[in-house]
């Protein structure tokens, strides 16, 4: 997609980071956008922005686990503005006490984690890609997965557990996009560290989910590491800009980094090797680095 100008983008996840990243820069090409977030107050906030900009923005307060809340999302979209021409699929959650043994997380981090990051994902593609195909118009969806969704190891096993599925999600909507000759493109965003809020997600964990346990807490040295780590990585606006290259070149894979690479080659050449792996963690928090060897 080239000339964005009157295009609509619906983004989930908009309240702030990425999504609301995508949100302004998409409305500085002249799109409409919708916004829409589990933080109603957020979303409003984005859309406010937006407005006082000059470009035209809606909100709507969506928890993307709910089927529903999609569908009524696409209703608000449709009848609003007529069609939908990009759809950022880019709400997600990190469980807290990311950094402990896969045994120990409880069903509840599970549960929360696959609702968001992948049926949140899935939602919205049944709620959207079947009226965007039928505008037979040319259009684009992103799913916001993440570099955890590409390589693995013992590092946050249910987040990336959630991503793997929402990658392979996507990669299935793009080969049946390409099967029938739509004219929609696809681009799997797959971040490395960003500059967000997303590991703060406990704040909108639903009380439904709660852990009998209650929630799991990083210890201070790791934290603060992790918090240093974040602090000094890429901003979301400069995520949002390489989604609008990746946009108008109709590039699927969109890696943020390449920092990355060494874990990804070691991982593909055991499978194809039929070798055992050595894991690479994606953040050494002892270390204070990333892609460090595990011991």
């Amino acid at each position: 997609m080239q000339n964005l100008v009157g295009k609509v983008a619906v983004i989930t996840g908009a309240g702030g980071g990425i999504g609301a990243a995508l949100a302004h820069m998409f409305a500085r090409e002249g799109m409409r956008i919708v916004i829409s977030d589990v933080d109603e107050q957020a979303a409003r906030s984005t859309a406010a922005d937006i407005v006082a900009g000059g470009s035209e923005a809606i909100s709507a307060r969506v928890d993307v686990s709910r089927h529903e809340d999609l569908d009524a999302l696409a209703d608000l979209a449709w009848s609003r503005f007529g069609s939908v021409d990009i759809l950022c699929n880019n709400a997600g959650i990190v469980p807290s006490g990311r950094y402990r043994p896969i045994w120990e997380f409880p069903l509840e981090d599970w549960r929360w984690a696959f609702d968001v990051n992948l049926m949140g994902v899935v939602h919205g593609l049944r709620s959207f890609i079947p009226r965007m195909i039928a505008q037979n118009t040319e259009g684009h969806v992103v799913t916001t997965a993440s570099v955890a969704g590409l390589v693995s190891g013992s590092g946050s096993a249910v987040y990336s557990a959630s991503k793997h599925a929402a990658v392979r999600v996507t990669e299935a909507l793009y080969a049946s996009l390409q099967e029938i000759g739509s004219p929609i493109g696809v681009t799997l965003l797959c971040p490395g560290l960003v500059n967000t809020n997303i590991y703060n997600s406990e704040r909108n964990r639903p009380s439904s989910l709660l852990p009998e346990q209650g929630i799991a807490e990083e210890t201070a040295e790791l934290q603060s590491i992790a918090d240093s780590l974040y602090r000094d990585a890429i901003s979301p606006d400069d995520v949002a800009n390489m989604v609008l290259k990746a946009v108008r070149e109709r590039r699927f894979y969109l890696l943020t980094s390449d920092n990355f690479d060494e874990p990804l080659r070691e991982r593909f050449e055991a499978i194809l090797a039929r070798r055992n792996p050595q894991f690479s963690k994606l953040l050494d928090l002892s270390k204070g680095d990333i892609g460090e060897k595990d011991a």
